[in-house]
């Protein structure tokens, strides 16, 4: 049952259906939509399914380099959200508890796939690891050579990130990629605010000092 749910809020909707599925949602903090979901609302839990699957799908991937398995752990994180409502007291951001979720999620995967060769293709569209854009190629926006260039800064930043240590690769994908701050991360990883600063200082100067030549 949790997972035919899930599957329906998962399926596509166009933009206009997500105003009236929760009446005035932009004006709820998450936490107050995910009570609407403890309390029933079906049309709650659609609306937060929809507004972080792309997010943590993306999270997701840069954590298993695995399509498939993205998409797979994206919903497992969305059913143990539904299936752990009726235990949700909005003492913290919503995103810190989803992210907690789709944290331990991802590590667990990570550990114990950590043999398995990950995908390696970069798409196009994919956007680029620094500045967030995508290699308009089709468009003559960039040339051939140049989207080659990229994609192979883009591999090799990609290389460093996962060859971190396990918590600065999470704060820095976190803080890079899905721009949560330093109380958010902090909350998701259990540390304090100057532990977390301190830990993405490491993961930065690390990166740096090993990307120097594409930079």
């Amino acid at each position: 049952m949790d997972r035919g749910v899930l599957m329906a809020a998962m399926g596509p909707h166009p933009a206009s259906s997500l105003q009236p599925a929760v009446a005035g949602a932009e004006s709820y903090s998450d936490a107050e939509v995910m009570l609407r979901v403890k309390a029933g609302d079906q049309s709650a839990f659609d609306y937060l399914v929809q507004k972080y699957r792309r997010p943590l799908v993306s999270f997701m991937y840069r954590m298993a380099r695995n399509t498939t398995a993205a998409e797979d752990l994206a919903q497992e994180v969305f059913l143990r959200v539904y299936r752990s409502r009726q235990t949700y007291e909005a003492s913290a951001k919503f995103t810190t508890w989803l992210y907690r979720i789709a944290t331990n999620l991802a590590v667990n995967h990570a550990r114990d796939t950590r043999h398995e060769r990950p995908e390696v293709t970069v798409s196009l569209d994919e956007p680029d690891e620094e500045t967030g854009t995508t290699m308009d190629l089709a468009d003559g926006k960039i040339t051939a050579e140049e989207a080659l260039v990229r994609r192979e800064r883009m591999l090799a930043i990609r290389g460093k990130v996962e060859a971190l240590p396990e918590r600065q690769k999470l704060a820095v994908l976190m803080h890079k990629y899905q721009q949560m701050d330093y109380k958010q991360i902090a909350d998701v990883l259990k540390l304090s605010e100057s532990a977390t600063k301190s830990l993405l200082f490491r993961a930065y100067e690390t990166l740096r000092e090993q990307l120097k030549e594409f930079v």
